[in-house]
C-alpha cells in the first residue's frame, strides 16, 4: 500500500479498492469497515482536529488551520475550513475527509491503546487521512502502513469499547 502526503481531488467511491484490500486482510471484519467513530473533539472548544481543515490535507498537501468564518457542525463536532469550497466538499462527503479512527493514532491502536493523534503529524494512505501522536509513530506507520492498519483494524473494536466507557 502506498502512502501519500496528498491525493488528487477526492471523488465518491475512490477509496473503495482500499476497503476491498483491507477486507482481505486477516483480522479485519466488515463490521470494522462500516462506520467511522465519532471524531476526537476538544471539550473546551468543541473543535474537531484542533480546528485544522480536514480537506486541506488533500487539496493543499499540508496541515492548514481553518477559520471561524467557515465552520460546519457535524456529528457533535465543529469543523473549520479554509474556504467555502473545502467546507462544501466536507459537507458532501465527510467520511472521505475526516481522519480515520476518529483521529486516534493508528500506530498506537495497533498496540491496543487509544492515543489521540496530533493534526501536525499526519499521513494519507489508501485515500484516508491518519493522525499520529508523534513524528516517530508517523514514520513507523509510513514504513509499513499495511501491517499497521491491519493491526489497528484488528484491535479497533476492543479499543473503541475502552473509549466508550
Amino acid at each position: 500500500m502506498s502512502v501519500q502526503t496528498m491525493t488528487a481531488a477526492r471523488q465518491p467511491g475512490k477509496w473503495l479498492p482500499l476497503v476491498i484490500l483491507l477486507a482481505l486482510v486477516p483480522g479485519i471484519s466488515s463490521q470494522s469497515l462500516r462506520a467511522e467513530p465519532a471524531v476526537i473533539v476538544n471539550p473546551a472548544t468543541g473543535l474537531a482536529i484542533s480546528g485544522f481543515d480536514p480537506v486541506a490535507y488533500f487539496t493543499d498537501r499540508k496541515a492548514e488551520q481553518g477559520g471561524a468564518d467557515f465552520e460546519l457542525r457535524s456529528e457533535g463536532a465543529v469543523w473549520r475550513f479554509r474556504n467555502t469550497g473545502n467546507r462544501e466538499a466536507f459537507r458532501r462527503e465527510p467520511a472521505a475527509y475526516a481522519p480515520r479512527f476518529g483521529g486516534y493514532d493508528p500506530f498506537e491502536l495497533a498496540r491496543g491503546r487509544p492515543v489521540a493523534g496530533h493534526p501536525l503529524f499526519w499521513a494519507i494512505a489508501g485515500e484516508r487521512l491518519y493522525l499520529f501522536y508523534s513524528a516517530e509513530n508517523r514514520a513507523a506507520f509510513v514504513a509499513d502502513p499495511g501491517s499497521a492498519l491491519a493491526l489497528a483494524e484488528g484491535r479497533w473494536a476492543r479499543v473503541e469499547r475502552m473509549i466508550a466507557r
